[in-house]
């Protein structure tokens, strides 16, 4: 360990995955013959002649977790043991069972091959399996468990609530009874794909590394840098195929954040059963750092607060080694050290500040992008022709919340071959194919300055062209939605609104056809960017909280349904914060709690405003009329009024309104001391 191969700060970034495979992965031989003496050793565990009381085993520890580093690792063998029949039981001594177990197995009737292959080592308390080959070993500790699982593949509330109170009732401290759900930790892991676990291997080599500088320390549980990589993976990259070095600049950032870390996943239980839900929100209440075991609630294994500290020194010093910090800026995932609902609600204020705000930097990037885009479009897209064109500016950027990471950009090119709305659905698959080709020429004579990525459009006459750019000048790379549209505006001169003749022939069209609502909504892009744009700037970071709860709602819920559109919980926070508060500053929690709870209550919800349009002209007032009668939620857009975004039964509101009413009891809504957080007093409806 202490020569200057094995030192990671030595690996330079690009061979990192070099040195996983040739120094930290076992020999495949090796693995595969401690493998088969594995499993003979299990099988005659549960061979029901010679060992009656073992119902079943299983295997935990990092080789159960399939995440054995070269050379010396360990392992667990958890006997399920028949008399074991509740969790409490475990509080009883398993040492007679144990040894018994243990010199029956001495005695097996092994082959001479295995004999020379493992090694039983009795102790006062049991005994421990040593298997190994030349270049590898593995200790195995035996333990007894109560088979809470039983012949269950998933666990029920029931198990975690018997957890709970058998805890209570033999003073058993949090945690104890892990053992038990030792398969769901293997199958756990069995869903990490093969470079992750690599990931995992260099991080477990690394603290290794640092375990030699900790004299007298605690020890961390090699379990918490699992889950904590893990977690790590998920939240900034899930892809099969990664840069190691993004992965470990992303550790070992949050290590150093380890005062803000809490981690949980919702994979075995979840806050559906009140006991769960009160183990969670006290868990999240604990100091920091939390790392909880995604098997068992009661269980975080995150250690002794005093090696996190010297942790953080380590992750600090191989951070900013030239061998990783080898770029400016060196490139990691973007993940925050504790989701938002456990986020206390007097710290949301800090929490969006120092996670969701773009920083100056950041923006000045994306505008760069912008400009580089708008250029090429009003200078070289169309030069061969006599087209005259205008861009204007949508997408969070534009209206002032945008978030840390994942910038947008929606540029709406008002070309003056589309001059109206039926030429507008008619031609601009045309230009949008002009422009697309225009773009990859442009790319081919900056090909040492950009690189441009076209989204497949799945459509044949594409309304929209995507694409992300990434330049020399540009740390990360922005995307963009060119939408070309008809100008019904005009020259729209700023701060002003439009009048009753700019709708007239988009209503008249919308009346006598089966066009649906909002299909003209980028003609008003710019009235959409100034409503949400002329907002007060906390109410801009209510939404930015908002937009940011919908990503992680998103990211859970999208393969369920068709949410409703990101802009329509925009506009449920402003509507939230005009009805509540209207004040520039309020209690950002408050805020966050009257959004959420009128997602819930999505069938009553009927909003509109008149800053744009209203009921004075004939033609506008019956729309809107007939508008206000449609199927809840109705939230019409304030830029268009055939726009409804709420959408009534288009958009799968129920699965968000879930969502929300889970998230009320999260520590969002509760104050420092605990009490809840009332809701600002908001009718659901205007009429």
């Amino acid at each position: 360990m202490g020569n200057w191969e094995s030192q990671l700060s030595s690996v330079l970034a690009q061979q990192l995955d070099s040195f996983i495979q040739k120094r930290l992965k076992p020999y495949e031989e090796c693995r595969m013959l401690i493998e088969e003496v594995v499993i003979t050793i299990c099988e005659a565990l549960q061979d029901p002649e010679q060992f009656p009381l073992v119902q079943g085993v299983a295997i935990g520890g990092s080789y159960g977790r399939k995440t054995v580093l070269r050379g010396n690792s360990d392992g667990t063998l958890v006997l399920f043991f028949g008399d074991l029949k509740q969790f409490q039981d475990q509080k009883r001594s398993q040492r007679d069972n144990l040894v018994k177990t243990g010199q029956k197995l001495n005695l097996y009737h092994f082959t001479e091959w295995m004999k020379d292959s493992f090694e039983i080592r009795m102790s006062h308390e049991g005994f421990t399996i040593e298997v190994f080959t030349k270049d590898q070993r593995i200790s195995f500790e035996v333990l007894a468990a109560f088979n809470a699982l039983g012949l269950n593949d998933n666990p029920s509330p029931w198990i975690y609530r018997e957890l709970k109170r058998s805890l209570d009732k033999t003073n058993a401290r949090p945690g104890e009874f892990a053992v038990c759900f030792t398969e769901l930790q293997q199958k756990f892991f069995n869903n990490c794909p093969r470079k992750l676990k690599d990931l995992i291997l260099l991080i477990k080599h690394w603290h290794q590394q640092c375990q030699e500088k900790m004299n007298g320390l605690p020890l961390l549980s090699p379990y918490a840098l699992e889950l904590l990589t893990v977690y790590a993976w998920e939240q900034g990259c899930r892809k099969d195929d990664f840069d190691i070095a993004e992965g470990v600049r992303t550790v070992l950032g949050l290590i150093k954040c380890q005062e803000q870390l809490c981690i949980y996943w919702m994979v075995n239980y979840n806050f559906e059963d009140e006991t769960v839900r009160n183990i969670l929100l006290h868990q999240f209440q604990s100091e920091r750092p939390v790392i909880l075991d995604p098997t068992d609630p009661t269980n975080n294994v995150s250690g002794d607060y005093r090696c996190w500290q010297r942790l953080k020194q380590e992750a600090q010093t191989w951070l900013t080694s030239p061998n990783l910090d080898n770029e400016l800026p060196a490139p990691s995932w973007n993940v925050l050290p504790a989701p938002l609902f456990t986020t206390p609600g007097h710290r949301l204020d800090k929490f969006i500040k120092d996670f969701l705000q773009p920083d100056k930097y950041f923006l000045e990037q994306v505008n760069s992008a912008v400009n580089i885009i708008c250029k090429f479009l009003e200078e070289n897209c169309f030069r061969r022709s006599t087209a005259k064109i205008q861009t204007v500016q949508g997408g969070s950027t534009a209206k002032g919340t945008s978030l840390k990471t994942g910038s947008d950009s929606d540029l709406v090119v008002f070309h003056n071959s589309l001059k109206s709305y039926t030429s507008q659905k008619n031609e601009q698959h045309k230009i949008i194919k002009e422009v697309h080709q225009q773009l990859e020429a442009f790319q081919q004579e900056k090909k040492e300055e950009l690189e441009v990525r076209f989204e497949i459009s799945r459509w044949k006459a594409p309304r929209v062209l995507s694409f992300s750019l990434k330049s020399k000048v540009l740390n990360e790379s922005v995307n963009f939605d060119v939408l070309p549209a008809f100008n019904a505006l005009g020259q729209l001169s700023s701060g002003s609104t439009s009048s009753p003749e700019v709708y007239a022939g988009l209503l008249d069209l919308y009346k006598s056809s089966d066009l649906p609502g909002g299909e003209f909504s980028t003609c008003f892009t710019a009235l959409q960017r100034n409503f949400i744009r002329s907002q007060d700037t906390k109410l801009k970071d209510l939404i930015r909280l908002v937009k940011h709860w919908y990503k992680e709602c998103e990211r859970k819920l999208k393969p369920k349904g068709s949410l409703p559109p990101k802009y329509a919980l925009e506009l449920l926070t402003v509507y939230a914060w005009e009805q509540g508060s209207g004040l520039p500053d309020f209690d950002t929690a408050e805020g966050f709690r009257t959004v959420l709870e009128l997602v819930t209550q999505y069938q009553q919800l009927c909003i509109f405003w008149k800053v744009n349009y209203n009921f004075e002209d004939e033609t506008v007032r019956k729309f809107l009329l007939s508008q206000l009668q449609k199927t809840r939620p109705v939230i019409l857009d304030p830029a268009e009024p055939t726009g409804d975004v709420g959408g009534g039964d288009r958009w799968c509101w129920h699965l968000l309104a879930k969502e929300a009413k889970e998230w009320l009891c999260s520590l969002c809504f509760k104050d420092g001391s605990g009490n809840p957080i009332p809701p600002w007093k908001v009718p659901v409806k205007l009429i």
